[in-house]
């Protein structure tokens, strides 16, 4: 989206929030009464091409999270849960809309999403005014843990670290010094794109070329001209499978189809292959590693079982650990009232998510620093070969829960500072 679109409706959500114009639900506490239901919403593009099969994994990971964990015991009590999907559609009115739809309802308690940083920062702002918390198992925009945003928390690690490492990948693997970048208005296009540009300069590369598309356009010669008059050794774009599969396929069209082009999650997936076709063979994209454990095997296997087909992206981890923690939270800070009802306050609960601490998730000991950063995971490089991602390196790093599991189960007598020293 145009940035200057997308602030404007910022701008628009706030003084609605001002105005009292969106409704937002009331009071500081969800009650929901012993014949009631749990409402988490699972906010996910689920339309919009090259974007729905994203927002599908991330929904079917907060399924297996709901068939594994259907209900939250309080007190002895069990109280039902359901899942209510919205399209945030991955640009500013979806995630305003959804957002919106949301904190008006009462029995919501907190929110699997959004998905694409475009819907989370304008989101944000009102689900702050609500009192709600969210987690996004993919909004990737560093400025989202640096806004002050009190709502927001993320089971996905930030692009400042994914495109630090990317940077790295492509001065020191690569050989570039002449890079060419691409990003596609949006808050994790733009952010990610700035990240890369800022880690390759102080490596000593140099950036040679650095332009905006619009999404949706489908045109991108002109563009594309321009860049190869720079003559760069890389084109890295900040983008989704839909524009990016266009700009892989265009580049032949001015001279650049030797020209290596990269990635990140963005355009990581079945997606941009068959959308870019022949033209995509070759072209490199990193992304969050999968980790390795008995944890993820397990789910894996239960997604082949339930969905009859492989992930499409491996951000079903992500929403899977972000349904989890929330059923951990209102078991921890839910209480009944005299009249059998579950009082979750929404403050606590943001509390308890925010603080957490040494959590085994299918994605990895999960952390969360208070500004809603919750994960550091390895971030995998891949390359496009006979007409698949395959994985061709790895930076970073860290210890997986099967390895905590292992190293501490026979240790009763284990302290937070021993804690500290194993993750090193």
């Amino acid at each position: 989206m145009n940035p200057i679109r997308q602030f404007t409706t910022c701008l628009l959500a706030l003084a609605l929030l001002a105005s009292g114009s969106i409704a937002l639900a009331q009071g500081e506490n969800v009650v929901i009464p012993p014949d009631g239901e749990i409402i988490i919403g699972v906010s996910a593009a689920f339309s919009g091409e090259g974007l729905a099969p994203f927002g599908n994994n991330i929904r079917n990971g907060a399924v297996l999270g709901h068939m594994n964990r259907p209900s939250a015991t309080v007190d002895g009590v069990e109280f039902a849960i359901a899942l209510d999907p919205q399209d945030s559609q991955c640009n500013a009115e979806g995630g305003v809309a959804v957002a919106t739809r949301y904190t008006s309802d009462p029995s919501v308690v907190g929110v699997v999403g959004p998905m694409c940083s475009s819907a989370c920062t304008p989101a944000a702002p009102i689900y702050d005014a609500a009192g709600f918390t969210t987690i996004s198992p993919s909004c990737t925009a560093p400025a989202l843990t640096q806004s002050g945003f009190a709502s927001f928390n993320r089971t996905v690690p930030s692009d400042a670290n994914q495109g630090k490492f990317a940077a790295e990948y492509i001065y020191h693997e690569l050989g570039v010094r002449r890079l060419a970048t691409i990003h596609d208005g949006s808050p994790y296009g733009e952010g990610l794109v700035g990240v890369v540009s800022t880690n390759f300069a102080a490596l000593g590369g140099e950036v040679v070329a650095a332009d905006a598309v619009t999404v949706g356009d489908t045109n991108f010669q002109a563009l594309l001209s321009e860049i190869a008059e720079a003559e760069p050794e890389l084109i890295y774009c900040g983008c989704f499978p839909a524009e990016g599969a266009r700009l892989i396929q265009q580049r032949a069209d001015v001279g650049l189809e030797e020209v290596p082009f990269m990635g990140a999650d963005g355009i990581f997936g079945p997606e941009l292959i068959e959308l870019a076709g022949e033209a995509s063979e070759g072209v490199y994209a990193s992304t969050p590693r999968p980790v390795s454990s008995a944890a993820a095997d397990d789910l894996t296997e239960q997604y082949l079982e339930t969905f009859t087909e492989e992930p499409a992206a491996g951000f079903h981890t992500n929403s899977y650990d972000a349904y989890t923690i929330f059923v951990n939270g209102i078991e921890a800070v839910g209480t009944l009232d005299d009249e059998g009802n579950l009082v979750v306050n929404r403050a606590a609960l943001s509390d308890f998510v925010r603080s957490l601490q040494n959590y085994p998730g299918v994605t990895g000991i999960i952390n969360c620093d208070g500004t809603g950063e919750c994960i550091t995971t390895p971030v995998g490089f891949y390359q496009v070969q006979m007409g698949e991602f395959v994985e061709i390196g790895m930076a970073g790093g860290g210890m997986m829960a099967d390895d905590m599991m292992d190293d501490d189960m026979d240790d009763d007598d284990m302290d937070d500072d021993d804690m500290d020293d194993d993750e090193g």
